[in-house]
C-alpha cells in the first residue's frame, strides 16, 4: 500500500482508495487555480462568469435570488459587507453554504425586498453580485445538491505522457469504486496546527484542563514563530498572566481563554465558555470526525468495499437527488439482500457512525473495527455526552462512507507558465454537499508534504 503523509494520519486519514502513483504538484498557487461553483437540486449552477447581457426579471416573490462571486473573502464577512453596502440588515441576506476563502467561488444568496438595480450598482473589491430571479422562498442549505470544482494543479515534475497515464489510472480506480472515501478533509482539521480533535478527545475523556492546555500550549512547527514561542513558554511555565501578555493578538480565541484563566486559574470549563458555543461543540465533533476517518481507513485497509454492504453495516436512504437523508437502517442476515439491491439501484448507501450517546458502533465486521479503535482510544460512545459542558455534547449521527464523484474529467494538461520547466493539470468534478475536494485531489496527487502542496 502507498504511504500517506504523517500529517494525514494525525487526522485519521491512513490510506488511499487508489493504488496508482500520483503526480505530485501544488494546488492554490494562484487564487483562480481553485474554482468552486455551487449547484442546486433544481440544476441551477452559480457561475463565476458574470453574464454580459442585461438582467431580465424572472419569477415572483419577495426574495431576489442572486449569485455572489468572491475572491479572498470569508463567506460571513462577504455577506456582511454586501449588507453594509446595500444598507440593509444582514438578516435579510441568506446563503446556503460556506465557501473556501482561498479560492474563486460562486454561490447562491437571497436578498429580501432588495431592488435588482441596487444589486447591480454594488462595487466591492473582489466581490460581484448578480441577480438571477425572484423567488417566494429564501435560499437554505437543503436547496444545495453540491459543488462543481475546476482545480489547477501546478509545479508537476513529470512529463505530459506520465501525467496522462497516472491520472487515467487513478480516474479508472475511482470510477470502478463509485467515488472516493467520504473522509472529513484537511480543512476540517487544518494543516498548520491540526489538533482541534485532540482538544475534543480530552473534553470527551472528562479532562477540561488537559483539553485547554492542548488548545493553548501545544506548539506547531508550521505556525507563526511568535505564536509557537508563546505556546512553548506557557507550556513551560503555566503562567496565564504572562501568557496573556505574550500571546499575539491574532490568537483571539486563545486570548479569550487566557483572560479568564488569569482571574480564575483553575476554572478551565469557564475558560472554554468564553469561546463561541459553536466552537465548543466543534472540538468534540472534530474528535468524532477523526474517529470516523479511522473507521473508514481500517475498512479500506482490510479490503472491504465502501460500496458493498456487509451484515452489521449502517445504511442511509438516498433522496430523489441522490443525496443521503437522515433515515438510516442496519444490514442484518434477514434484510442484507434487499439492502444490496437498494445500494445497486442508488436508493441507499453504506454508512458508518459518528459515534455518540445516541448512536452506538456498527455491528458485524465493521463493528469490530470500530470497537477496536474505540478501545485503543479508551473512549465509549456515551462519553460524547459532556456532562460538565452539556452544550458541547455531540449526539452522534450516521454518515455515508463513499463520496460519489460526478462528471470527473481531466480538462487540460500542459506547460506551467508560473513554474519554468514544470507542468500543470486541470481537473473538474462535482461533489455532493458536505464533501471535500481535497479528498479527491489527494488520490491524484499523492502529496507527501501537505503544506508545501497547498493543502
Amino acid at each position: 500500500m502507498l504511504q500517506v503523509p504523517s500529517l494525514e494520519k494525525e487526522m485519521g486519514i491512513e490510506t488511499y482508495l487508489t493504488q496508482s502513483e500520483g503526480v505530485g504538484g501544488k494546488i492554490r498557487q494562484l487564487l483562480d487555480d481553485f474554482v468552486v461553483e455551487e449547484l442546486l437540486v433544481d440544476g441551477s449552477l452559480a457561475s463565476v462568469n458574470v453574464p454580459n447581457e442585461g438582467w431580465i426579471p424572472a419569477g415572483e416573490g419577495a426574495y431576489l435570488v442572486c449569485v455572489l462571486v468572491k475572491r479572498r473573502w470569508d463567506t460571513f464577512l462577504a455577506v456582511r459587507q454586501v449588507a453594509s453596502r446595500l444598507r440593509i440588515n444582514q438578516k435579510r441576506i441568506m446563503f446556503a453554504g460556506i465557501k473556501d476563502t482561498k479560492a474563486l467561488t460562486a454561490q447562491h444568496i437571497s436578498l429580501q425586498n432588495v431592488s435588482p438595480s441596487n444589486v447591480l450598482d454594488l462595487q466591492i473589491k473582489d466581490i460581484t453580485v448578480y441577480p438571477k430571479h425572484y423567488s417566494k422562498e429564501r435560499v437554505y442549505s437543503q436547496l444545495i445538491k453540491g459543488n462543481r470544482f475546476h482545480i489547477t494543479v501546478r509545479n508537476i515534475d513529470y512529463p505530459v505522457s506520465v501525467i496522462e497515464e497516472r491520472t487515467k489510472a487513478v480516474q479508472e480506480e475511482i470510477e470502478r469504486e463509485g467515488g472516493v472515501p467520504n473522509f472529513f478533509g484537511h480543512q476540517r482539521f487544518g494543516t498548520i496546527r491540526p489538533n482541534t480533535h485532540q482538544v475534543g478527545k480530552h473534553l470527551t475523556l472528562g479532562d477540561p484542563e488537559k483539553a485547554a492546555m492542548v488548545f493553548l500550549g501545544e506548539p506547531s512547527n508550521s505556525e507563526h514563530p511568535e505564536a509557537r514561542a508563546a505556546r512553548q513558554q506557557l507550556q513551560d511555565t503555566m503562567d496565564f498572566k504572562e501568557a496573556l501578555a505574550t500571546f499575539p493578538r491574532f490568537l483571539r480565541y486563545e486570548r479569550f481563554m487566557l483572560r479568564h484563566l488569569t482571574r480564575y486559574p483553575s476554572d478551565f470549563v469557564g475558560a472554554f465558555r468564553t469561546l463561541p458555543r459553536r466552537l465548543r461543540k466543534l472540538f468534540v465533533q472534530g474528535y468524532q470526525s477523526y474517529l470516523f476517518n479511522r473507521f473508514i481507513s481500517e475498512r479500506l485497509r482490510r479490503g472491504i468495499s465502501l460500496n458493498e454492504p456487509q451484515v452489521g453495516d449502517y445504511t442511509l436512504r438516498l433522496d430523489d437527488n441522490g443525496l443521503p437523508t437522515e433515515e438510516w437502517d442496519q444490514a442484518t442476515e434477514t434484510n442484507i439482500q434487499t439492502i444490496i439491491e437498494a445500494v445497486k439501484e442508488r436508493k441507499m448507501c453504506v454508512a458508518a457512525p459518528l459515534v455518540g450517546p445516541n448512536l452506538p458502533p456498527s455491528k458485524g465486521t465493521q463493528g469490530e473495527i470500530e470497537q477496536q479503535i474505540l478501545e485503543a482510544e479508551n473512549v465509549s460512545p456515551e462519553q460524547f455526552k459532556i456532562n460538565f459542558m452539556p452544550e458541547a455534547t455531540a449526539e452522534g449521527r450516521v454518515r455515508a462512507i463513499l463520496n460519489p464523484v460526478w462528471n470527473l474529467q481531466q480538462e487540460e494538461i500542459g506547460e506551467d507558465k508560473e513554474n519554468e520547466g514544470k507542468h500543470t493539470m486541470k481537473v473538474g468534478f462535482t461533489l455532493n454537499r458536505g464533501s471535500y475536494a481535497t479528498v479527491v485531489l489527494r488520490e491524484f496527487m499523492k502529496p507527501q508534504k501537505l503544506i508545501e502542496a497547498g493543502y
